[in-house]
C-alpha cells in the first residue's frame, strides 16, 4: 500500500502529464544526469532505472534525461559515491551496505530483521518516519537521498548443518567489513571473518569459513551450491538500495521535476521489488536442484534468532553511528511498536 506521500507525488505527476501536448517529449533535455551502479543491465536495478528514465522523460516533456551507467561503468562503490557527491556524477542507486562509511545513520538497515516480514509493513516503514529519518540524514553528508528501494533479503548457506539457532555455534560466517554483521553472528556463537566479495567462492571451497550470507538470486550466480550444503531461507538480512543524488544538480530543477522524478521513482519501487521476488524464487529452484539441503525459517526461529541477533547489532550500530544512530533506533522501535511488527 502506497503512502499519503507516495499518492500525492504520484497525483502531481498524473495531473502534469495530463497536461503534455503531443509530441512533446521530441525536444532536447536540459537537464541531462549520468547516474551510475554497480549491477548488470540484465537485473532488475537497471531494468528498473531503466523505466524510471522512461518515465522521466515523458513527464517532464524530454527536459531530464537520465543517462544510465551499469556493471561499474562509472567506478567502483566508492568512486561513484564520492562522484555523486562533488559532481562528477549527477547520481546513483548504490546498495546501503556501501554507503555506511560515508553515512552511519543508514547502516541501521545492517541490523538483522530490522524490516518486518510482511512486505506492506516493510513498505510503511521504508516510507514512514524511519524511512525519511534516513534519508535526511544523507544531507550533512553532500548527498540528497530521495528514496529507497528493496533489492532483496539475505539468507544463510553453509557447509555444516543449520537445523537450529544453536547449530551456529563453533561456524565461520563469511561477512562484509562490518561490526554490526560481526556482532550479529556472535550473538549466536559464530566466529565472523571479513572476506572480499570475489574471494568468497574460493574462502568457501577451502574451508576457510563454513558458510556466508546473500540473496537467493546472489548464491545462484556466484554458484555457491557448488561449495556448500545447507541453506536456510532466513531473510534476516535486508538489501536496501538508495537513490542519490548530486545536491547541486538536484537544486538546480524545478521543482515540478523534482517532484515527477521522486515520484516516478517511487512508482517504479514495486515492479523493481516485484522482479527481485521473481528472480529469488527462480534462484530457489536452482539451489533446490542442486542438491543443497533447503529449509525455510519457522515464525518461531524467526523470532528466536531475532532475539539473540537484534540486541548486540543494535549496540554495535549505536556505537558506530553515535548520538544520530540512537535516534534512528528511538524511531525505528516506536515504528516497530506502532505495526506491530517482528
Amino acid at each position: 500500500m502506497f503512502s499519503r506521500r507516495v499518492f500525492v507525488a504520484l497525483a502531481a505527476v498524473a495531473a502534469s502529464c495530463a497536461m503534455l501536448p503531443p509530441g512533446a517529449h521530441a525536444q532536447q533535455a536540459k537537464y541531462t544526469a549520468k547516474i551510475g551502479h554497480l549491477e548488470a543491465a540484465t537485473q532488475p536495478r537497471h531494468r528498473g532505472l531503466e523505466k524510471v528514465a522512461a518515465l522521466v522523460a515523458e513527464r517532464t516533456k524530454g527536459e531530464v534525461e537520465l543517462k544510465l551507467f551499469p556493471a561499474s561503468q562509472l567506478g567502483n562503490a566508492r568512486q561513484m559515491i564520492e562522484g555523486t557527491q562533488f559532481g562528477a556524477m549527477e547520481g546513483t542507486v548504490m546498495p546501503a551496505a556501501f554507503l555506511g562509511g560515508f553515512n552511519p545513520v543508514v547502516s541501521i538497515l545492517d541490523i538483522p530483521f530490522i524490516l518486518p516480514a510482511d512486505p506492506a509493513k516493510a513498505q510503511e516503514m521504508r516510507d514512514g518516519p524511519l524511512g525519511k529519518y534516513i534519508l535526511d540524514s544523507f544531507t550533512s553528508r553532500g548527498l540528497t537521498a530521495i528514496a529507497l528501494w528493496p533489492n532483496g533479503t539475505k539468507s544463510v548457506t553453509s557447509n555444516k548443518p543449520l537445523t537450529s539457532v544453536e547449530s551456529f555455534k563453533g561456524q565461520k560466517f563469511r561477512v562484509m567489513d562490518s561490526k554490526i554483521l560481526m556482532a550479529q553472528f556472535g550473538a549466536v556463537g559464530a566466529s565472523a571473518v571479513a572476506v572480499p566479495f570475489n574471494e568468497l567462492y574460493t574462502a568457501l571451497q577451502t574451508g576457510l569459513v563454513d558458510g556466508q550470507e546473500n540473496p537467493l538470486d546472489t548464491i545462484s550466480t556466484m554458484k555457491y551450491q557448488e561449495v556448500q550444503k545447507y541453506l536456510v531461507r532466513s531473510e534476516h538480512g535486508a538489501m536496501e538500495d538508495v537513490v542519490i543524488f548530486n545536491p547541486a544538480w538536484w537544486g538546480s530543477l524545478p521543482q515540478g521535476h523534482r517532484d515527477v522524478i521522486l515520484a516516478t521513482f517511487l512508482e517504479v519501487r514495486q515492479e523493481v521489488a516485484g522482479m527481485k521476488t521473481a528472480a529469488q524464487e527462480d534462484a530457489l529452484k536452482i539451489l533446490a536442484g542442486s542438491g543443497m539441503t533447503v529449509r525455510d525459517l519457522t515464525a518461531d526461529e524467526r523470532a528466536k534468532w531475532r532475539a539473540q541477533m537484534y540486541p548486540p547489532a543494535r549496540t554495535a550500530y549505536v556505537e558506530r553511528a553515535g548520538r544520530d544512530g540512537q535516534k534512528a533506533i528511538e524511531i525505528y522501535e516506536a515504528e516497530a511498536r506502532r505495526l506491530g511488527a517482528d
